[in-house]
């Protein structure tokens, strides 16, 4: 059992990696498909939203069908439809074909976010200590993987179609990999709760799960922000030249990557509330600390700690979500998923609205007051949860010595 256990770890890491890698080559190749469909700025930025209106329906409707039928079949299903998915916006010619393929893309990225996140619940729960973070931590490994593979294969002058499409082969070949590995479906004992097939039908999602989902959508926007701000606060707040203003997003995805597989040990020795509450104190104080600093390595500073302080908040919530019911384990995971994919696409459209009446960097206040809410909330994470999860979420919750 321990070596299946640790074989779909292994597995969980591989979708994980192939996730980032996936939606790390497009957007390494967004630039050329934007030139290949020849439209503006402007005209791209509203069709991603339909990358994200693809992405919140996919989480939607695999969290069912992940409940009834089990990661072990969903989770292949998914990846192979996002990996071959990644073709198509290399192949758009204009912004109607883009506008379908980034429809299509988006539904199997959140297809594949929530079935592989429900599976690491179910790794979890078999460790029966935290493992989340370790995970979310592999999946930005996979944007890096990406961004320099990107660059090798633009240097060499492939076509977006070309690179795109040997990276769905790649996908599909590493889902086919991995696949056997994953854990099979979870058994509810007879008498302790309705079938998994049936568990989630008609059920109402619990306060608990909404008051998580409105934790990741506060501190997934202000991931958003660093995402899509930070370069752009050290070059036009700082004065900082191109080259330096993008040390400020790197920074806050290194120091995130590094936190992400630190939180797990810490997660276990102090309890998930303490990582959630510390984290998010951390996160406000380092973005005010670049929000409000005069020169460019405080700022720089300042962005390396936000990220060090949001890097462990938001696989808590995810686990959180997936322990509270065994039997609604997808479905809970994809109610918090979902506002917090919204809440990162919302970012840019509540920052730049601001920097019309205020400097940039005073709107950056904003998310500071959500991490500062997110600490407030952090004990909502000690609420017990039911079923056969029980045990195991008390045992996360509890310091170890």
């Amino acid at each position: 059992m321990q070596r299946s256990l640790r074989a779909g770890r292994l597995a969980t890491f591989a979708y994980f990696v192939l996730n980032g890698f996936l939606m790390g080559m497009w957007i390494v190749h967004l630039p050329a498909v934007e030139q290949r469909t020849g439209l503006s700025h402007a005209g791209l930025g509203w069709l991603l939203l339909l990358l994200g209106a693809g992405a919140f329906a996919g989480m939607q409707l695999v969290g069912p069908l992940t409940d009834r039928y089990g990661a072990r079949r969903v989770v292949p299903a998914s990846a192979a439809l996002c990996s071959a998915a990644l073709v198509l916006p290399g192949l758009a010619t204009d912004g109607w074909t883009l506008g379908a393929a980034l429809l299509v893309l988006g539904f199997g990225n959140g297809c594949l976010d929530v079935s592989m996140n429900t599976h690491a619940v179910q790794v979890e729960r078999g460790y029966g200590r935290p493992v989340m973070s370790a995970f979310h931590a592999l999946f930005s490994v996979g944007g890096v993987i990406a961004a320099l593979v990107g660059a090798v294969t633009l240097n060499l002058g492939w076509s977006a179609a070309t690179t795109l499409g040997a990276t769905a082969l790649l996908g599909v070949a590493v889902t086919a990999l991995a696949a056997p590995a994953l854990l099979p479906p979870e058994r509810t004992p007879a008498g302790e709760g309705p079938a998994p097939a049936t568990a989630a039908t008609g059920r109402r999602t619990p306060r608990r799960i909404w008051i998580l989902a409105a934790l990741a959508l506060a501190l997934m926007l202000s991931e958003g922000v660093a995402n899509d701000w930070s370069v752009l606060h050290l070059r036009d707040v700082l004065g900082a030249t191109p080259a330096t203003a993008a040390l400020a997003y790197g920074a806050f995805a290194t120091a995130m990557t590094a936190g992400r597989l630190l939180t797990d040990r810490i997660a276990a020795r102090i309890g998930p509330v303490a990582v959630l509450r510390r984290g998010s104190a951390v996160a406000a104080a380092g973005l005010t600390l670049a929000a409000l600093a005069p020169a460019v390595p405080l700022a720089l500073a300042g962005w390396a700690l936000f990220g060090a302080g949001l890097s462990g908040c938001i696989p808590q919530l995810f686990s959180a979500a997936g322990h509270t019911d065994p039997d609604a384990t997808a479905v809970n995971v994809s109610r918090v998923a979902g506002l917090g994919y919204l809440g990162m696409l919302a970012g840019p459209a509540v920052i730049g609205p601001m920097t019309h009446f205020m400097p940039l960097n005073l709107a950056l206040l904003l998310p500071v007051a959500l991490c500062i809410t997110a600490a407030v909330a952090a004990p909502v994470l000690t609420t017990r949860p039911t079923g056969a999860g029980a045990q195991v979420a008390a045992r996360q919750a509890e310091p170890q010595h």
